[in-house]
């Protein structure tokens, strides 16, 4: 992406800016633990080199049971509102939020997807394309954790193997106690190892960890949209380089033999 075509884009709200990679909820929660972007990535924001990522909008799908808190969760980040008494979602809804990532800006459409069975074939439709994946469960009831594992097949069932980040959320920290959240963030953890996924503990009620989360969402999903965007260009370019190297030494029977003319290199 050129740099002027960078100034071509609105500017980002003051509060969606990334500056510095995102911290993890805790060490042992997450799947790889660091404090920076991927070297290659930072050079390429740098130097304005970053392809079309700036153009581009990564899907997040958010799933799990019914009144799990799929929506809360998305509004206290979205709209920064919260509402006790909302309905359930019918089918899927969308947000879309704008971000500035290591001054290049990036998009996010997060999708809200029904919990209940009955809409369940309309909303797996939309699991299709994501590049990430949060499972979401109510720290308060043990049941929608187990049923975290289910609701991430379905939805990987319809992308393409390793295409997706996965996250584990665990909602409504609010309502219970620190013993009861510590005990159940320890069979989360081991349930996120198996998962693949990164875990994260948050309140819609109290916005807890709300924005923190979804800023790490946004700089995983950035970083692996370079990192895919500057292997495709290096892709590129080595299958424009490839081919042998004519040596002009030599007797010009070895030019005429490989009926290229003297002048030419075609490394």
């Amino acid at each position: 992406m050129s740099y002027d075509m960078l100034h071509l884009v609105p500017p980002v709200s003051k509060d969606r800016v990334i500056s510095h990679f995102p911290k993890c909820y805790k060490p042992e929660a997450c799947l790889e633990y660091k404090d920076y972007f991927h070297p290659d990535v930072k050079n390429a924001c740098q130097k304005r080199i970053t392809g079309t990522v700036g153009l581009k909008m990564s899907k997040v799908v958010v799933v799990g049971d019914l009144y799990v808190g799929k929506t809360s969760l998305i509004n206290r980040f979205c709209k920064d509102s919260f509402d006790r008494d909302y309905k359930a979602t019918i089918g899927v809804d969308f947000e879309i939020e704008r971000f500035e990532i290591a001054g290049i800006p990036y998009n996010l459409q997060i999708w809200d997807t029904a919990g209940q069975e009955k809409f369940k074939c309309i909303a797996s439709a939309y699991y299709r394309g994501a590049q990430v994946i949060v499972t979401a469960f109510d720290l308060g009831d043990i049941h929608t954790l187990e049923h975290t594992r289910q609701w991430l097949e379905d939805a990987l069932r319809e992308n393409e193997p390793g295409s997706a980040s996965v996250f584990l959320v665990g909602t409504k920290k609010d309502i219970v106690s620190v013993a009861e959240c510590e005990q159940t963030e320890l069979d989360a953890i081991r349930l996120a190892n198996e998962m693949q996924a990164e875990y994260w503990s948050v309140s819609a009620k109290t916005g807890e960890n709300v924005k923190e989360f979804f800023f790490r969402v946004a700089a995983l999903a950035f970083e692996m949209s370079m990192l895919k965007e500057l292997e495709k260009n290096n892709t590129h370019l080595a299958k424009i380089g490839t081919g042998n190297l004519i040596k002009l030494e030599g007797s010009s029977q070895e030019n005429t033999d490989n009926n290229v003319p003297p002048s030419i290199n075609c490394c």
